[in-house]
């Protein structure tokens, strides 16, 4: 009871997020079975138990971070800036290798054994730091020079240093950086000029990729370059991850299979963090796949209605900077499944396993919620300090 008493902020939030988690044991615990089956490694309730622990600390994240009071994440996003270039050098730097696969995104958590991907870090720490910017100049003429060197070189280099090993972040980073801007009242010339040198840098890196290969010797370029040829060529049959996904929610069908009777998991690579949507259709279908989509759009709704509340535009931004990319990536795993995207890599957020896309997505749901806690505070203490005449006067008039 004391627990509940200590939670604050929207509730309808922290039900959405817990009925998210809940419900991920079961296509977890069912796809799990192909890394056992087939890959022959652990136990299924080793893998679940595993995913329960990861939620566990997910949700102890997003309980001490709604403590916090949001003005702070001000502040700790301009401390958290190098630090965040640091670790993303050091990760792009490493050549770091999993089981023989390039895993150039990921650096190693000593001592516990887990993969920490610091480029779900450096997104979150982006959207803080962008929406601090945006707030501290709202009543200023923005001009463009001056914003280079404090908005856009960070950000930049950020994007710069993830680019290499993970194009699809990149990708949402810059577009939600660029969605924020426009929100924030960041000149829409601006932004187009930012939109044109990004396309720019973009073709750059490509053409020298391609032209000085060893150059990126620990970039993932050719990996999603060959995603995205391989998605555009419609009669390209590599395509496998894809075609195993399409197959899986076409047999799903209205009601789907059921739970743990999923066909397709046992041959569908990432079925337990990629393509977990895929096993979800099939499991649960037609029907599954959209109240899923409805949780989703439920918990941007109920986002959306936290910044619309806010009384500081520090706090709107940093709603909608940090609560918009969940829906975002969410709709794009599921465009992925269903054939609409390439292929990203991008897992479904509270569903799929992995502990930094978890504990990453947690702390953002946590800085929601902080600014959802502090209004509930102030109208709290408002009603407070008002006596039974002002009550009885407002209630009148």
């Amino acid at each position: 009871m004391n627990i509940l008493q200590n939670i604050k902020g929207d509730r309808t939030i922290w039900a959405i997020v817990a009925v998210l988690a809940i419900f991920s044991f079961l296509p977890v615990y069912s796809a799990s079975t192909n890394l056992v089956g087939v890959v022959g490694k652990g136990t299924t309730l080793g893998y679940l138990l595993k995913h329960a622990m990861l939620l566990l600390l997910g949700f102890i994240i997003i309980y001490a971070t709604h403590k916090i009071p949001y003005r702070y994440f001000s502040g700790l996003s301009v401390l958290l800036i190098p630090v965040v270039l640091v670790l993303l050098a050091y990760t792009l730097l490493q050549g770091k290798t999993m089981s023989g696969v390039n895993a150039s995104r990921w650096i190693s958590i000593p001592f516990v054994g887990i993969g920490f991907q610091t480029s779900t870090l450096a997104s979150v720490i982006v959207m803080m730091y962008v929406a601090r910017y945006l707030a501290r100049n709202r009543k200023k003429k923005i001009l463009f020079k001056d914003s280079i060197l404090q908005l856009w070189v960070p950000v930049g280099i950020v994007l710069a240093l993830i680019l290499p090993a993970n194009f699809s972040t990149t990708a949402i980073i810059f577009t939600m950086v660029l969605v924020i801007a426009f929100l924030g009242g960041y000149p829409l010339k601006y932004i187009g000029l930012i939109v044109g040198m990004g396309i720019l840098v973009f073709a750059l890196f490509i053409l020298t990729a391609k032209a000085f290969p060893d150059t990126f010797k620990n970039s993932r370029i050719h990996t999603w370059v060959s995603r995205i040829e391989n998605f555009s060529n419609a009669n390209e049959e590599d395509n496998y991850q894809a075609e195993k996904a399409k197959l899986a929610i076409a047999s799903g069908e209205l009601k789907g299979k059921g739970p743990g009777k999923s066909v397709q998991k046992n041959f569908l690579p990432q079925s337990s963090s990629d393509f977990i949507y895929a096993i979800i259709v099939e499991e649960f279908g037609l029907i599954g796949a959209f109240v899923l989509i409805l949780l989703y759009l439920a918990l941007l709704f109920r986002i959306v209605i936290v910044a619309n509340k806010t009384e500081t535009i520090f706090g709107t931004l940093l709603v909608l900077g940090v609560g918009i990319p969940i829906i975002f990536q969410a709709l794009i795993n599921m465009a992925v499944a269903v054939g609409l995207f390439p292929v990203t890599g991008q897992p479904l957020p509270l569903i799929s396993t992995g502990g930094t896309a978890i504990w990453m997505t947690c702390f953002a749901i946590g800085i929601v919620l902080s600014v959802s806690a502090d209004r509930e505070a102030k109208i709290n203490k408002k009603k407070k300090d008002e006596s039974p005449l002002d009550i009885l006067h407002e209630a009148i008039g």
